[in-house]
Parts: C-alpha cells; sequence; structure tokens
C-alpha cells in the first residue's frame, strides 16, 4: 500500500506492482549514460547542510475510543493515525467522558523532511507534512532550530513552501530538470527517516510517470534509492547536486522501504513553488472541460487509428473551451503545441499554462482535424457535486422496457415513475437504462441501471425508438462498436460499446 514516508500507519491508499521491460533504443544513449560514481561522499557532504528536518505540533481531541476522529478534508488521514496517537496512548483510561463535557485536548506531533531553496530561508516540503499544524519548527543540519512560516500550499500536489528568518546565509540546492531525468540514472535522497536525522541512501530512478492515485496531476518518479518513514518533503537529487523531485510516498506492505518510492518531479514542483512564493497560493489555467480516456473502443467509434488525447465528456457553460467553440464528443489532440498522449496528461498541461494565453487547441471530430483557439481561464476551487443515490439497490421499475440484444441492455422513455425510481431531478427526460446483462459488453464497461443515454452515434437521441435505429443502422453499416454519450452518476461520459452481432 501507498504510505506517507514518514508514517507507519496503515492506510487506503493501493498501488499496483508493475513490471516495466525496458530497453535500449540506441547506441548513442549507452554513451550518454553516466558511470556509477566510486563514491557518494563528496556529493553527500556538499548536499547535506542544504536538507532540514521538519516537526508540526497541533491540538487535537484526545482519543476516547477506538475510532480515531480526525479533521475532515485531510487526504491523509490514516497516514496520521499512528504519528497523532503517540502522545496520547493510554492516556485518561478508565476516566470517561460525562455527558454533556468538552472533549480532552493534547498536543500531538508529527516529522518530516525539506530543503532549502534560497540563501534567506525559503524551505520546500510536503503539504501532508505540515497540515493542519500549530506549529511548525525547523532543525538545520547543524542542529540549530528556527521557526518557520507558512507562506503557502497546493493540496493538489502535495507541495507546501515554508520560510524560517535565519542570522546569517544558508546553503541551499537549486532546481534541476526531471523532464530529461531518465530510467536507470542514479538518484540520492537526502531526509529523515524515522526520525534519524540527515540520512542519504542512493539508488536509480526505476519509472517515471507514475499515477498513483494521489491527485489530478500525478507523474510521480519512481526510484528504488531507499526512503521511509519522515523522508516526506526531503530531496531527490541527481548526480549535478539538483533537485529532481520531492520524496512524498512509497509503495510497502510493512512500513519501510521495499525499494518502490515516489517523488514529485522538479518540473511540476518547481512552478508551483513559485506561485506559491508570488501569490501564497497557485494560479492555474483552465480550460472548462470534463474529460475521458480514449478507450480503443472509443478510437474506433471515432475513426481514430490509435487511442491518443482525452475525449471531452462535457463543457461547462462559462468555460473557455465553450467560448471557442469545443463541443461535447470532440477529442483533444494536441494543446498549445503539445501533444496529448492521454487523458491524464491534458490536466497538467492545462495547468502549466500562462492564464490569459491565447492557445492552439487541435482535436478531432467527426473524423477529421480541427483547431480552434482558446483564451485560457484561471481555474477556481472545485465546485461540490451531488450525485444520486445507487440505483443498482432500488427495486427495477415497473414500466415497459425495450430490449437492445445488439448491447445486452434493456431501456425505456423517462416517465414519473423512473424519476422515482432513480432519483432523477424534475424533467429529466430521455432514455434510461432499465437492465444490463451481466455478461455483456456494457457491463463489462460500467453501465448500470439509472444511466441515461443522451447521444448514439453523435446524435441526440430522446425515445427508445431513436436508440433503437441508431444501433441497427450501426450494425447496417458493419460498425464493430457504437459510441454512446451516457449520463452516470457521475456526470456525462462517452463509452465505446462493442456491438453483439448475433443478437
Amino acid at each position: 500500500m501507498l504510505k506517507a514516508l514518514y508514517n507507519p500507519a496503515r492506510n487506503k491508499f493501493t498501488a499496483a506492482l508493475v513490471i516495466v521491460l525496458l530497453g535500449v533504443t540506441s547506441v548513442s544513449q549507452i554513451a550518454n549514460a553516466r558511470p556509477a560514481p566510486e563514491s557518494f561522499a563528496d556529493l553527500a557532504e556538499k548536499l547535506l547542510p542544504t536538507v532540514v528536518n521538519i516537526s508540526t505540533s497541533q491540538m487535537v481531541a484526545e482519543r476516547q475510543g477506538p475510532d480515531f476522529q480526525f479533521p475532515p478534508g485531510s487526504p491523509f488521514e490514516d497516514l496520521f493515525r499512528d504519528f497523532m496517537d503517540r502522545n496520547g496512548q493510554g492516556g485518561g483510561q478508565g476516566q470517561g467522558q460525562g455527558q454533556g463535557q468538552a472533549p480532552q485536548q493534547r498536543r500531538a506531533t508529527a516529522l518530516g523532511s525539506g530543503f532549502i531553496i534560497s540563501a534567506d530561508g525559503y524551505i520546500v516540503t510536503n503539504n501532508h507534512v505540515i497540515d493542519g499544524a500549530d506549529e511548525i519548527t525547523v532543525r538545520l543540519h547543524e542542529g540549530e532550530t528556527l521557526p518557520a512560516k507558512l507562506i503557502g500550499r497546493d493540496p493538489k500536489t502535495d507541495v507546501a513552501l515554508l520560510k524560517v528568518e535565519p542570522a546569517k546565509d544558508l546553503p541551499f540546492v537549486k532546481w534541476g530538470d526531471s523532464d530529461h531525468a531518465r530510467i536507470g540514472d542514479w538518484a540520492v535522497a537526502i531526509g529523515n527517516p524515522f526520525g534519524l536525522g540527515g540520512t542519504v541512501t542512493a539508488g536509480i530512478i526505476s519509472a517515471r510517470n507514475r499515477d498513483i492515485n494521489q491527485g489530478p496531476y500525478d507523474d510521480f518518479i519512481q526510484t528504488d534509492a531507499s526512503i521511509n518513514r519522515g523522508n516526506s518533503g526531503g530531496p531527490l537529487f541527481n548526480l549535478d547536486g539538483d533537485v529532481i523531485g520531492i520524496n512524498s510516498a512509497i509503495y510497502s506492505p510493512s512500513g519501510g522501504s521495499v525499494g518502490i518510492g515516489f517523488a514529485i518531479p522538479s518540473a511540476i514542483a518547481n512552478s508551483v513553488v513559485d506561485q506559491l512564493k508570488e501569490y501564497g497560493r497557485t494560479r492555474r489555467g483552465w480550460l472548462g472541460v470534463h474529460i475521458q480516456t480514449v478507450t480503443d473502443d472509443i478510437a474506433d467509434s471515432v475513426g481514430l487509428d490509435t487511442s491518443t488525447g482525452a475525449m471531452v465528456a462535457g463543457v461547462s457553460d462559462d468555460g473557455p473551451a465553450k467560448a471557442a467553440g469545443i463541443k461535447q464528443g470532440d477529442v483533444i489532440l494536441s494543446f498549445d503545441g503539445r501533444e496529448v498522449e492521454s487523458m491524464r496528461r491534458l490536466p497538467r498541461i492545462v495547468a502549466e499554462t500562462k492564464i490569459g494565453k491565447d492557445v492552439d487547441v487541435v482535436l478531432w471530430r467527426d473524423g477529421e482535424k480541427k483547431t480552434v483557439q482558446v483564451e485560457l481561464g484561471e481555474l477556481e476551487e472545485e465546485e461540490i457535486v451531488a450525485t444520486a443515490a445507487d440505483p443498482a439497490e432500488q427495486p427495477a421499475p415497473a414500466v415497459a422496457a425495450a430490449e437492445i440484444k445488439a448491447l445486452g441492455v434493456k431501456v425505456a422513455n423517462v416517465n414519473d415513475e423512473l424519476r422515482r425510481r432513480y432519483n432523477l431531478a424534475e424533467g429529466t427526460e430521455g432514455v434510461i437504462v432499465t437492465e444490463v446483462n451481466g455478461d455483456s459488453y456494457a457491463a463489462e464497461k460500467g453501465v448500470r441501471p439509472g444511466d441515461i443515454i443522451i447521444e448514439a452515434s453523435h446524435s441526440s437521441v430522446s425515445s427508445v425508438e431513436e436508440v433503437s435505429d441508431a444501433v441497427k443502422k450501426a450494425l447496417d453499416d458493419d460498425k464493430r462498436t457504437i459510441l454512446m454519450l451516457i449520463e452516470t452518476s457521475a456526470g456525462p461520459r462517452y463509452f465505446g460499446l462493442t456491438l453483439n452481432k448475433e443478437q
């Protein structure tokens, strides 16, 4: 499971172990590879003074029973538990809490790492190291401790910026270019594992572009340099002594290092830190679209040769995309001259683009490429989206439904009874899925009872007959798949559904 590096607690995150077979593609790559150094001693001696230990404390409610209550909203609730409990274990046992009595408070502590990026005391660490802290203390390599002020933090990338007021100039490090770091390159991690203080470990970059479900901009560097609990917020260096990552998480069933650690790449962290320093917060570009992965079936449905790009599943009414003419069903192939290889690549590209810039966006629409120009907006705080109750737990509606055998579903026209059964908004119209064959391709793709079919083959549908006609036409045209836009409990989504021609 994935763990914050300084915390042994159990947690909710899991990660799949992936075996990556790597090959050398050219002789020049071998020639450019750097040999293993005889020793890391000179590098360690230079870098150790730039890495700091960070301790935080906060007042929390005393634990009164087996259930630990942590301030809501923290993305690392489970990861903090052992450290937040450390000072309170056994305290108050047998005393009970009288009715109406206010819960007792205690001060809890946590540990992490950070690194100095300027002589006047700016320090980078992880957001989860300082999240919720009342006090933040930085201990320098030489032993001096200084109070730290929080300049800004960004939960989406798990980056925070601190400031101390030193009596003299501090040694500091500079950012490296993580985009040029290659799988197999040497990497050095320095941090505060288990609270032991400055510790140096070395390994290689094991993989790039890892998505570990931490946030919308996941693009982690994976390394086998030994990193453990307490390394959170510490730097990952290349052999030039430049920071190419911020150590943030590990995969570990036991809580200790098993050779799979993850670092936020400097290409992301550097720009975030610059914004935190200038504005105290991040300012990200905003396009105003909901996107989804282009699967092989969707690519086949829209006529793309490869499953590349990001499919537009929805367009915000007041967003830059709508003003530029981007439509639901478009596939975004490139943005501001940068290729969108996959859906998860687009949010990072948009976020890094200057707000207010006029950007060329290459789309795939109606079987051909189209270029539109978008004036990029600024991303505001996310809105809370209410979801309907799970329709799978409700009884099937007692209404007439038509079976579309080629899809393995039954559908019906929305009426008052179906609105009540599936908790649909008043006035909802269209075609609702009432039953899904368990061994159908639709079921495998995630179509569920209660979903509303909005489009079939890029045409709006408002009746069962229109859905049936669209499927029949696709079969007559010898299509392998049909593209459908379906409103799910999580919002609109495109499905490339394989047609069963034997039905």
